[in-house]
């Protein structure tokens, strides 16, 4: 189940608790917006877990790194998605950093605020407790994909899983917009940006997929899982 799934399971309007000035009277200049230019970091590694974010406009890269300082992507969130949220678990320091992929407004709560807000609404914290909790098991099913599946069906896995969390479908067909780059495809599979460019081309050339560096069209979602 997606985070916008849940969102709409709860009937929870995630803007108006993060941002009830903004929704009230449209005043983006408030304590609880912030905006960060593409490329900015949100937040490092180490640094205190005080803050959670909802994204409400642009893109954010959560990702770590590893003993070899490389760059280890973890997920990459858009327009309606919350993240930060491991400080409501007791995470006292960031174990790993945010990253605007482009111009990003974000709307801000204090994890003692949100606390409290728990008291007073139970379906709350149980939309917080879902989303942990399937951030994990998507964070288990990729080590898994990575440890024993080829390549290519981590790609093909991965679209399907675009399609199943941000998807739609118009008639026949599924689409999703705000497509990834093949880089970030590549960062999130662990595999190459060339695999992921060989991979969607043949799928295009046999007609399962079009796509564009806007959205992605799914033509046969059968032949595609």
């Amino acid at each position: 189940m997606s985070d916008s799934q849940l969102w709409f399971l709860e009937n929870i309007n995630l803007q108006f608790v993060f941002c009830p000035k903004k929704v009230e009277r449209g005043d983006l200049k408030t304590v609880d917006h912030l905006s960060f230019a593409a490329h900015q970091y949100v937040y490092l590694p180490e640094e205190p877990a005080q803050k959670i974010y909802l994204i409400n406009g642009g893109r954010i890269k959560i990702g770590t790194y590893g003993e070899d300082g490389k760059e280890i992507t973890k997920a990459i969130l858009t327009t309606g998605e919350v993240f930060g949220e491991m400080a409501l678990i007791g995470q006292e320091n960031r174990r790993d950093f945010a990253y605007a992929l482009e111009d990003t407004d974000l709307c801000v709560l204090e994890k003692g605020d949100l606390h409290k807000m728990f008291r007073e609404r139970g379906e709350l914290q149980t939309y917080f407790l879902q989303l942990i909790g399937n951030r994990t098991l998507r964070l288990e099913k990729r080590l898994e994909n990575l440890m024993f599946k080829s390549s290519r069906t981590r790609i093909t896995d991965f679209l399907r899983e675009l399609i199943d969390t941000r998807g739609r479908q118009v008639g026949y067909e599924h689409e999703v917009r705000n497509m990834l780059t093949h880089k970030e495809i590549a960062d999130l599979t662990g595999t190459s940006r060339q695999t992921v460019n060989s991979v969607l081309n043949e799928l295009r050339r046999d007609n399962v997929i079009s796509f564009d560096r806007k959205r992605m069209l799914v033509r046969d979602l059968a032949r595609l899982t």
